[in-house]
């Protein structure tokens, strides 16, 4: 089965990304029939060097988001994952040269068919009286064996891109730029690794792997890697990779020792998430630094991709500070970063957290029997939601992400945890404010929001009484808090609901001779049924609100909960003979 693509057709989809990105960037014009980018610009490169580069689509934003000033003139581009035509290669040189420009380097990966129609277009330029050179840039550190056909052109060709482009702006001529990045070309090596294949548009994927396999050393055109390794943390894999790709007996090594300094890439190839790529990154900051590498500079994102591929590559750059002032050199490509100017090894990473106000005397402190009830109540309610992770987990499905039994089990071990360090605050109000600070902090998500600032505000009446008028208060100050920020009103099917009904039967509590179980539980009864009743109502607020009501057969998970915590609450105080 062919996997979907958002293309208009497969036979043009090469052609309509051009188009896009061109038509998003008015520093770029297409060449008349052909696939080709160049600088909009191209009279200001009159007496010096272009650059032209491309290879076939598919690796996005490689290799025309990187035309600039500072970086490339054009780009030719071929089919997905297919070189391009000698025809437009040919069109691509004449048209820089026509423009003035002294000479062209063509830098091109090394695969087979990059290097024949690069090379044919090259010699046909050559007997037409065009200056042309052509680097091919062999960036894999894969294979331990040097194969016949040489290393593979990976992603460290762009960081070759950068120090041409530099050095083009600077007024080099071509003789230099060819002999520079043919040296810097020497000291570089990529390695990738995926956790599955890519298609191409119309085709099936390119190769299949388990559910516990990882291919290591892969390329950029969906082609299979060296190996195949279970599974494993990023920790892990990324050590893996590192020390693949600096072994001695890897005869594609990059010759790292301790006080090298490097320029860093983490590449995604297409599909992997930003939230995974932040840990390959700094899971290979942490192996480098703990090697004694110095990392100049470090790049993150997504540079010369294979698709969709949800996988990731390290290129690794041997720097010095001539070779680093190039790399800082100033471009107008789109898609290189805005990279800061400064290393990554030798700086904080963190400052000390900001001291915590002193806490004002409290005189509604309770008796040390009440606080340890506290203590029970507390622990009554985590093991509440503990056991009720997977049924919240499954309510929630029906609306969203399905992840409300895990946020509350979060909170509960925040709590136990936090219990643990020794005995709750003695005063009402500061509990509150304390749980509230620790739920913002460990529990996430809006649900942490909004506990949050209900015991804010909540316990801004205890400060004063802690008799039972003043915790109705303290219940009406919460739900008044969650309404105003949370945008949420009785009957729109949330955590609302529960708390709303219970805090109306809580009303009694004002009334003199008012008594605390049997009210409490009474509203306990409320808040359960509300709970329940959330199943036939439409949702009005939160990310259920977004489902067809049709759908929501079940009752709220937030609700459930808040309803949960209330009994757990009333099972200790009855225990304990309140």
């Amino acid at each position: 089965m062919t996997s979907k693509k958002l293309v208009n057709s497969v036979a043009g989809c090469a052609d309509d990304a051009l188009a896009g990105l061109v038509a998003c960037n008015p520093s770029l014009q297409l060449l008349q029939g052909h696939r080709v980018a160049l600088r909009a610009d191209l009279d200001s490169l009159r007496g010096r060097v272009a650059l032209l580069s491309g290879g076939g689509s598919g690796h996005e934003p490689a290799h025309a988001g990187f035309i600039g000033k500072g970086m490339l003139t054009g780009v030719i581009a071929g089919a997905v994952f297919t070189s391009p035509a000698v025809g437009s290669i040919l069109a691509a040189i004449r048209a820089v040269a026509q423009a003035g420009t002294v000479g062209t380097l063509l830098i091109v990966k090394n695969y087979t068919g990059d290097r024949l129609n690069f090379g044919l277009a090259l010699e046909q330029a050559r007997a037409e009286g065009i200056a042309v050179e052509m680097v091919v840039i062999g960036d894999d550190s894969a294979f331990s064996v040097l194969k016949k056909a040489g290393r593979r052109g990976l992603c460290g060709t762009v960081l070759i891109h950068k120090v041409a482009g530099a050095l083009a702006e600077a007024g080099a001529g071509l003789e230099e730029i060819t002999k520079r990045v043919s040296e810097v070309a020497k000291a570089m090596g990529t390695l990738g690794v995926s956790l599955s294949s890519c298609s191409v548009p119309g085709s099936k994927p390119t190769f299949e792997l388990t559910a516990d396999e990882v291919e290591l050393g892969l390329g950029i055109h969906g082609e299979a890697g060296v190996r195949r390794i279970k599974m494993a943390t990023t920790d892990e894999i990324v050590k893996l990779m590192l020390d693949h790709m600096t072994s001695p007996s890897n005869v594609s090594h990059v010759p790292l020792k301790a006080g090298s300094s490097v320029v860093l890439m983490v590449n995604n190839l297409g599909g992997l998430s930003f939230l995974e790529l932040g840990i390959v990154a700094n899971a290979a900051i942490r192996c480098l630094e703990g090697l004694g590498v110095k990392i100049a500079r470090a790049l993150v994102g997504t540079f010369m991709s294979a698709l969709e591929m949800p996988g990731v590559s390290l290129t690794l750059l041997l720097v010095d500070e001539p070779l680093l002032k190039l790399i800082d050199a100033e471009t107008t490509a789109a898609a290189w970063p805005n990279v800061a100017r400064v290393p990554v090894s030798g700086r904080k990473r963190s400052r000390p957290a900001p001291i915590d106000p002193p806490e004002a005397p409290d005189s509604t402190a309770v008796a040390g029997s009440a606080s340890q009830r506290v203590g029970l109540v507390l622990e009554r309610v985590c093991s509440t939601l503990l056991g009720l992770e997977e049924q919240l987990n499954a309510l929630d499905r029906a609306a969203g992400d399905g992840d409300c039994g895990t946020t509350h089990s979060r909170a509960a071990r925040a709590i136990q945890d936090w219990l643990k360090q020794g005995p709750p605050p003695a005063s009402p109000a500061q509990l509150l404010s304390k749980l509230s600070v620790l739920l913002l902090e460990k529990m996430g998500g809006s649900s942490g929001a909004l506990y949050g600032l209900f015991l804010t505000a909540a316990a801004q009446p205890l400060k004063a009484k802690t008799d039972l008028p003043a915790w109705s208060a303290a219940m009406d100050a919460g739900l008044e808090a969650m309404q105003k920020y949370g945008k949420a009103a009785p009957g729109d099917r949330t955590m609302l609901d529960s708390l709303w009904a219970a805090g109306q039967e809580l009303q009694a509590w004002k009334s003199p001779g008012a008594g605390l179980i049997p009210i409490l539980t009474t509203a306990v009864k409320s808040a359960e049924a509300a709970a329940e009743a959330t199943k036939n109502m439409e949702a009005g607020a939160g990310r259920a609100s977004y489902i067809s009501s049709a759908r929501l057969e079940q009752p709220d998970p937030g609700a459930v909960a808040a309803a949960a915590i209330l009994r757990a609450i009333l099972e200790v105080m009855q225990s304990q003979g309140s």
